[in-house]
């Protein structure tokens, strides 16, 4: 087990949701926070209510912006990637425009910032990177253009890091949500299985942090439906 407890983590998507309570909840384990999202004012507020956190505004779609944040935060332990944005589409009514943002923020607003950090991390032989995924990674979904390709995507990343990584002294893990209740899910009109709070969602993913399981899929049972679902031929999966 590793202790959050006085490390510095970088958590970007802080501003909403999960990022939002994942900080409350590091904070009240000792953790000192680099708090990034878009939006300054839902940033200084969470500031607020925690007591070692600072502000660094940063929009992950552009470069520019994570290379500013990158040379504003300093030495850190760890990242949490939490960035992302979903909106239901299917083929049929296909959007572009935003497709490609959930593209761009999900998935590609992880490459621009472990792009950035992932040489100091490789120079000190240290580091933690926590990406966060989706149980949507695990097979193409119904009305999930844009966001299961994202996912999955992310998950492909990290699987690749790992490889890499090995014996580097840098550790990186993939934590899976199912449902969480958020503005996001609040699109949804299905029923959504296992419905999470974020506050059990972040206790679940501050959990897995403290392990050195590569990944961690949650809640059990839907979370091992999806893996089945996953690993299904494709005649019982897409049969008319």
């Amino acid at each position: 087990m590793t202790s959050v407890s006085g490390k510095t983590y970088w958590l970007i998507g802080a501003s909403e949701g999960l990022g939002r309570e994942l900080a409350k909840q590091l904070d009240a384990q000792g953790a000192q926070l680099i708090l990034s999202a878009r939006k300054p004012e839902r940033l200084e507020t969470l500031k607020n209510e925690l007591s070692q956190a600072r502000v660094v505004v940063m929009d992950v779609t552009d470069r520019k912006s994570v290379q500013q944040a990158i040379e504003c935060i300093g030495e850190i332990d760890g990242v949490i990637y939490n960035a992302g944005t979903y909106e239901p589409m299917r083929a049929t009514e296909w959007d572009s425009e935003k497709a490609l943002t959930m593209l761009d923020v999900n998935f590609t607003g992880a490459m621009r910032v472990l792009g950035a950090i992932f040489p100091g991390f490789v120079a000190k032989g240290q580091g933690d990177i926590t990406l966060i995924g989706s149980l949507a990674g695990y097979r193409g979904l119904p009305a999930s253009i844009g966001y299961s390709a994202s996912k999955a995507a992310l998950r492909s990343l990290a699987e690749t890091m790992r490889f890499d990584l090995r014996g580097t002294g840098v550790e990186v893990r993939l934590v899976n949500p199912g449902f969480i209740k958020t503005r996001l899910t609040q699109k949804n009109d299905f029923h959504m299985p296992m419905l999470m709070t974020p506050e059990q969602a972040a206790r679940r993913v501050i959990k897995a942090m403290e392990r050195r399981r590569f990944r961690t899929d949650f809640p059990a049972p839907f979370s091992w439906a999806i893996r089945v679902f996953g690993i299904l031929p494709d005649w019982i999966v897409y049969r008319r």
